[in-house]
This record gives C-alpha cells, sequence and structure tokens, in this order.
C-alpha cells in the first residue's frame, strides 16, 4: 500500500494545506468538491500542487510533519 503526503493552494500565492492519505484520487476529490467541512472548505484550498508518495503511513506522517514545520521540499544544490 502507498501513502502519500500532499499540497493544496487556494490560488497563485494563496492558502496552502498540506496532508497526508493512502488514497490520493479520492481525497483529492473531497477537497476540490469540499465534501468535508473544515480549513480546506472555509479557504477554498482545492488545486492540487505537489505530491510524493511513501511505502509506509509512518514516513509519510513524519514528512507531513516536516513540511507543516517548514522543511524545504527539495535541495538547491
Amino acid at each position: 500500500m502507498s501513502f502519500f503526503v500532499y499540497i493544496l493552494a487556494s490560488r497563485r500565492n494563496g492558502t496552502l494545506y498540506i496532508g497526508m492519505t493512502d488514497n490520493l484520487a479520492r481525497r483529492y476529490s473531497e477537497h476540490h468538491v469540499r465534501a468535508v467541512p473544515g480549513f480546506t472548505r472555509k479557504y477554498g484550498v482545492k488545486t492540487l500542487v505537489w505530491y510524493e508518495v511513501h511505502e509506509s503511513r509512518e514516513t509519510a506522517f513524519q514528512r507531513e510533519r516536516q513540511l507543516k514545520n517548514g522543511i524545504v521540499l527539495g535541495s538547491c544544490g
């Protein structure tokens, strides 16, 4: 089973949302149609701008925490 860490945006230079799921297509659809009340519905965050795949829930969760704590997506070198 794969796990996904993803970033959604409301628009260019807009509000960002970082999440984790084991079914990216389903979760993206839920965000896109605003099916679930919460942050993404309130702020109109529904455009998928980035994702990465992980082999375990634990590594995906760790990566989600890193991103939420301000660790950059990639290296500059």
